[in-house]
């Protein structure tokens, strides 16, 4: 009996140590600190690429003005500058009174993050429709509604959140960023995966072809689960360094090839 019994206590006792060992360093502040600090620096680092990015692109081609390939990248740098420092400044953020302004400081990178790969949903719908002949005039109306509707949302939870801090508003909110989230790998999927299709059925096989289904089928991969896992936790450096370095090629110089302004 004691034979048998043993192989179930030790198991049990190396469960205990594990779970010790994760409770010692969840609840040390100087672990906390190194974590947060190493997220910090990664978010740095990828903000110091995208904004690298957003001035080569603007040397490469500065007769145009603000591109949709500009302003993500712009957006991503905002995006992952101001996470960088949250995490820096942690400590005093958790201090910051009333308690609204925490959630403000901490959600506003979220919002400005759903905008960054929205932007990136409309410019492949607005690839995929007009090589298709169809008319892209409400795509751009319907991007800055949505856009509009979440920010707007999030605001009146932000004020019943002030005039009323209790948990469930803040797990209301924290529900709606789910949703934000689900919508937006939906759209990936969606648009993400009809260009890729429609690229696959292109007659011509060239270099530059291939390069450009690899491209939107790892961006259109990484997008959707990065935001289908968001849903239930934050993960906002993976899809961004990623994608920065899938899409690190610069534009065609002009006269070469069509470029895609932003009107």
């Amino acid at each position: 009996m004691h034979s048998l019994s043993s192989p179930s206590s030790a198991a049990s006792l190396n469960l205990k140590e594990g779970t010790n060992w994760w409770w010692d360093v969840n609840e040390s502040p100087v672990w906390q600190d190194r974590i947060f600090h190493l997220l910090a620096v990664l978010y740095a680092v990828v903000s110091v690429i995208a904004v690298i990015q957003l001035v080569r692109i603007q040397l490469r081609v500065p007769e145009y003005g603000w591109t949709t390939q500009k302003v993500f990248h712009f957006l991503n740098f905002l995006v992952n500058g101001v996470r960088a420092l949250v995490f820096v400044f942690r400590r005093d953020a958790q201090n910051m009174q009333p308690e609204i302004l925490q959630h403000i400081l901490l959600d506003i990178p979220s919002l400005a993050f759903f905008t960054t790969y929205a932007l990136l949903v409309l410019f492949w719908a607005e690839i995929y429709y007009q090589a298709r002949a169809v008319s892209t005039d409400g795509l751009r109306p319907s991007f800055f509604t949505t856009n509009a509707l979440v920010y707007v949302v999030q605001i009146v939870l932000w004020l019943v959140l002030w005039w009323k801090p209790v948990h469930v508003t803040v797990i209301i909110s924290k529900m709606f960023f789910a949703g934000v989230s689900l919508f937006a790998a939906l759209g990936f999927l969606l648009y993400g995966g009809r260009l890729f299709l429609m690229l696959q059925r292109f007659p011509v096989e060239s270099k530059g072809r291939r390069k450009k289904l690899q491209e939107v089928g790892y961006v259109t991969s990484i997008c959707f689960t990065c935001f289908l896992i968001r849903c239930i936790m934050l993960v906002e450096i993976l899809p961004s360094s990623l994608v920065l370095f899938i899409l690190r090629k610069l534009p065609p110089k002009r006269g070469i090839t069509q470029y895609h302004p932003i009107q």
